[in-house]
């Protein structure tokens, strides 16, 4: 725990929403991009953007507080390391409109009364549903979604594989975890499986990886090993075992199953985790599990659950 008054401690939870709100406009705004060259005013800025000078002012001055943006002199800004995250067109960008936009009117919402959807209260129908309706919002998700899959990609290529395996990445997205794997595992092939709406380029996918498109509750492609890229945190248990025993139907009696999702570890340790399911319940019913629950929702649908840890949950049919 860092060395912080209690009262600071509270403050800066309370004011939390602020800040993700007022990432999300400099972010919509491109505010990082139009730094890029260097030093501006916020008049220069504002003028380029389209933007209120003074208000636009104290939104950065606000940001600046903790490192996103800096004021050099006064009403001069420049870029920081942490502005520039939002310019690399790796999906935090979007992820900040995300947050700041319809995930935070959805958040605004929770209460303790119950586990059902907070968004589908809201908005009268599910956050899929919404996606396929407002297709700028369901590229936004998308790209959103491909931040991180380095890391993820680490995961996967660190197993062991065999050489003719076919790769099913349910839900997979626009497939560029799935590009990544089969080109550092040359013998793979692989199947992006995933709603016809997804936004992609499917000439991006090269020609050992293609593209089948159908709903996991009904269906899934035929393969040696499944991967779950932190499609299960969505879903409360019920939903998410019955995608787990849409596979298991699929599956060969010998094919593997990797879930890469949270593993919620005990005690009071920070972990980004435990936040992120409170935003699963509020927009999703959805939830982050810790081990024992884990086992019991692999277990439930025929998997025998082999290795856990934190971020990569290793599985095979029972």
């Amino acid at each position: 725990m860092s060395d912080i008054s209690p009262e600071a401690r509270i403050w800066n939870l309370l004011r939390g929403a602020l800040a993700t709100r007022a990432l999300a406009i400099a972010a919509d705004l491109k505010v990082a991009d139009a730094l890029a060259a260097g030093p501006r005013s916020v008049e220069d800025i504002a003028a380029e953007l389209g933007a209120d000078a003074d208000v636009l002012h104290r939104l950065m001055r606000a940001l600046a507080s903790d490192g996103v943006f800096a004021e050099d002199e006064p009403r001069v800004f420049r870029n920081t390391e942490a502005s520039d995250v939002l310019r690399r067109g790796d999906g935090w960008g979007d992820f900040a409109h995300l947050f700041g936009g319809v995930w935070y009117r959805t958040v605004g919402n929770l209460d303790a009364n119950s586990a059902d959807s907070v968004f589908a209260r809201m908005f009268g129908t599910d956050f899929w549903n919404w996606l396929a309706a407002n297709p700028d919002e369901r590229a936004t998700f998308d790209r959103a979604m491909v931040q991180g899959w380095e890391r993820r990609v680490e995961r996967l290529a660190g197993l062991e594989w065999r050489a003719d395996e076919v790769v099913v990445d349910v839900g997979g997205g626009n497939g560029s975890l799935l590009v990544e794997l089969v080109d550092r595992q040359p013998g793979l092939r692989g199947i992006v499986f995933d709603l016809p709406e997804t936004n992609r380029d499917e000439t991006a996918l090269g020609d050992r990886v293609e593209f089948v498109a159908g709903d996991f509750f009904d269906r899934v492609p035929a393969g040696d090993v499944y991967v779950l890229s932190t499609i299960l945190h969505d879903w409360d248990d019920d939903r998410a075992g019955t995608i787990l025993r849409t596979i298991r139907t699929s599956a060969p009696a010998d094919a593997r199953l990797l879930v890469i999702d949270a593993v919620i570890q005990p005690g009071n340790e920070a972990h980004g985790a435990k936040w992120l399911d409170l935003l699963m319940l509020a927009l999703l019913g959805g939830r982050e599990r810790d081990e024992a629950q884990w086992r019991a929702l692999l277990g439930g649908a025929g998997f025998e659950t082999v290795h856990v840890q934190d971020g990569l949950i290793e599985a095979r049919c029972r």
